[in-house]
């Protein structure tokens, strides 16, 4: 039986080999927008850090309606994180995660108070383990050729 360690320890190690996140948020009009976010960092698999402008839709957005999910997939497998997000303004956080990516997308340097850090707190997390690639094809395989559904891994959702 896999215990909650366990599962926080997967979801953790699936949103560190995910360089790209995608951050899904409600407009103003209530539809569903979706924006890749580079990964910056993580304290625990509850509390995510993206880096932003001040001056976006998304924050406007976010600031209207703090519900989000951040999907992450990697070779290790997949989370999608359901939490709310909210500006940060701490400075000593933004320099400590800025780094060349960051100023290739964003006007200024961390000390820039346009730039600002977007904080996601998790409130659940679904993730699927994958097993790898070479199992994974072998399994879909059995279970294409036989009557047999295919282990492809892992799956639950753990309470952050």
């Amino acid at each position: 039986m896999t215990t909650h360690d366990d599962q926080l320890a997967t979801v953790a190690e699936i949103m560190k080999e995910t360089r790209i996140a995608v951050l899904t948020y409600i407009a103003g009009d209530g539809s569903l927008v979706s924006t890749p976010m580079g990964n910056q960092d993580f304290e625990h698999p509850g509390t995510t850090w993206f880096l932003t402008e001040r001056d976006t839709d998304k924050v406007r957005a976010i600031q209207a309606d703090p519900r989000v999910n951040v999907s992450y997939a990697s070779d290790v497998g997949w989370v999608s994180l359901t939490g709310t997000a909210r500006v940060n303004d701490d400075r000593a956080k933004l320099e400590e995660l800025w780094d060349a990516s960051a100023g290739a997308f964003m006007t200024g340097g961390p000390e820039d108070p346009t730039n600002v850090l977007l904080q996601v707190d998790g409130a659940t997390a679904e993730y699927w383990e994958s097993p790898g690639k070479v199992v994974s094809a072998i399994e879909l395989a059995k279970g294409l050729i036989g009557r047999s559904k295919p282990d492809l891994g892992d799956n639950d959702t753990v309470e952050l």
